[in-house]
């Protein structure tokens, strides 16, 4: 599943970025960077409790057995540059991890929180991500904005101390 999250009209606000030392607007991502993983923490503890109640849950007639492998790997990456754009990426996800199946074959983290996310012609689905995200876009964009205007304060505040003004 992908959410991408598009904020518009901030040309202005792009143009005084660039404007900016390297402190702030670094090819690591600076604060920016650092505001966008915390707003990503914020989807992140939301979708482990929904996973967490979606696997204790049996709607199914034989009782599941939850080994706690999928919130092991749920993790929050940095992903790659939105195409076309110098922007940052962060994404709340399953990690990879392959596991020994019923039949032997083996089955993947992803595709069993898949099965769970969207269901199956056998499996009901038990949404546990779109949820996440749904109750908690607005928090995490509140903690981004927060969190980045707390970063630029400080890095001011650092520059100023040795410029002398």
């Amino acid at each position: 599943m992908k959410v991408t999250v598009k904020m518009a009209g901030l040309d202005g606000v792009l143009d005084v970025l660039h404007k900016l030392p390297a402190e702030v607007v670094s090819k690591r991502g600076g604060p920016v960077r650092a505001a966008l993983r915390k707003g990503a923490a914020v989807i992140h503890r939301q979708a482990k409790e929904n996973l967490i109640a979606a696997t204790a849950s049996a709607k199914s007639e034989e009782k599941r057995q939850n080994t706690g492998l999928l919130e092991k790997n749920l993790v929050i990456t940095r992903g790659k540059k939105p195409i076309g754009s110098n922007g940052e990426r962060y994404l709340v996800r399953v990690r990879r991890k392959a596991y020994p199946g019923r039949n032997g074959e083996a089955v993947t983290t992803r595709k069993t929180a898949a099965l769970l996310e969207y269901g199956s012609s056998k499996q009901p689905p038990e949404p546990w991500l779109r949820p996440a995200f749904e109750t908690q876009k607005q928090q995490a964009l509140d903690t981004v904005e927060t969190e980045l205007h707390k970063s630029i304060e400080r890095i001011v505040k650092r520059l100023a101390k040795t410029t002398g003004r």
